[in-house]
């Protein structure tokens, strides 16, 4: 029973689920359970369940191992999914295809880096929108690296390096970094000229899990600094740097406005800091779809003249 699956001679009227069992199933198998593939489809639990009985009971196999609690692929399960997820995707995309960039539409969900949102909604909402009315975006801004495909993002911005991910990466940005603080306490505490100097300061570093990263120079030097705040959220570190808690190292495009403003000022503008990748992430292959691709082309627009 387990190899007609596959089976080129079996019938493709007997072995083929309507169209929605295959998605709940696909969703399902991604989301790791019957509720949050539910979210995803914007149906109910009990919805989903019952498609996916329908196509175990259609090919005659047990596609999952349920309890209370967990949702697993069977060995089975496992097999029909890597057949059957990229058909699927491929035929999701197929509109796109035949569409042209201005009849671009449908859902985008997108998470954008904290540190970085701000600026980047302000041009999303004012221009892509406007560029491209039928997608409608829905936009989360985290620092968190958020898993695309379980949590149902088409995109993902990040700042910094990528780790090793089976997900599509494309560098869209190199991006300078400063070192900043707010005027008042600078007058308060001296000015820093020298790495050295950088030693007795308080910083505010930014910590995701157990690391704190150093400050990194151009020239490939490291100065290992100890925080008087550590934090996770690039948006944190530049509210805390205004507010007088000491350095902090965050990208030139996220505190322009500051350091114009004089918020904040600048340190050691003659030595420069190492300069940071800007990268997209999606979980589509190598053909994501048309409104993943407009996204990606526009970002890189945006931020076109602030990469180095």
């Amino acid at each position: 029973m387990k190899q007609r699956i596959f089976d080129k001679n079996y019938r493709m009227g007997a072995g083929l689920e309507p169209i929605s069992g295959l998605h709940a199933f696909v969703r399902a198998a991604e989301a790791g359970s019957f509720s949050a593939a539910a979210r995803l489809a914007g149906t109910t639990p009990s919805a989903v369940s019952k498609s996916v009985e329908r196509l175990e009971q259609r090919l005659g196999v047990k596609l999952f191992l349920r309890s209370t609690r967990s949702l697993a692929l069977t060995v089975d399960g496992t097999a029909y999914y890597e057949r059957v997820a990229p058909l699927l995707r491929s035929l999701d995309e197929a509109g796109d295809v035949l569409s042209s960039a201005e009849r671009a539409g449908g859902l985008l969900r997108v998470s954008l880096p904290g540190v970085l949102g701000p600026t980047l909604v302000e041009h999303l909402t004012g221009g892509f929108v406007r560029r491209h009315p039928d997608i409608k975006l829905e936009i989360s801004i985290t620092d968190r690296h958020v898993d695309l495909v379980r949590e149902g993002f088409d995109a993902a911005l990040r700042v910094g390096a990528v780790e090793a991910v089976d997900w599509m990466v494309r560098r869209i940005a190199t991006l300078p970094l400063v070192l900043v603080a707010a005027p008042d306490w600078l007058d308060r505490t001296g000015y820093p000229s020298t790495r050295d100097d950088l030693l007795q300061a308080s910083h505010v570093r930014y910590r995701l899990g157990s690391r704190a990263y150093p400050i990194r120079f151009a020239d490939g030097f490291e100065l290992a600094i100890d925080g008087a705040l550590d934090t996770d959220s690039g948006l944190v570190m530049r509210t805390a740097a205004r507010a007088g808690i000491g350095i902090a190292q965050l990208l030139r495009l996220a505190v322009a406005d500051d350091l114009a403003a004089g918020h904040l000022v600048e340190l050691l503008p003659h030595d420069p800091l190492a300069s940071i990748p800007v990268q997209a992430l999606h979980a589509f292959g190598r053909l994501a779809p048309l409104r993943v691709q407009l996204f990606t082309d526009y970002l890189a627009e945006v931020l076109a003249p602030h990469s180095i």
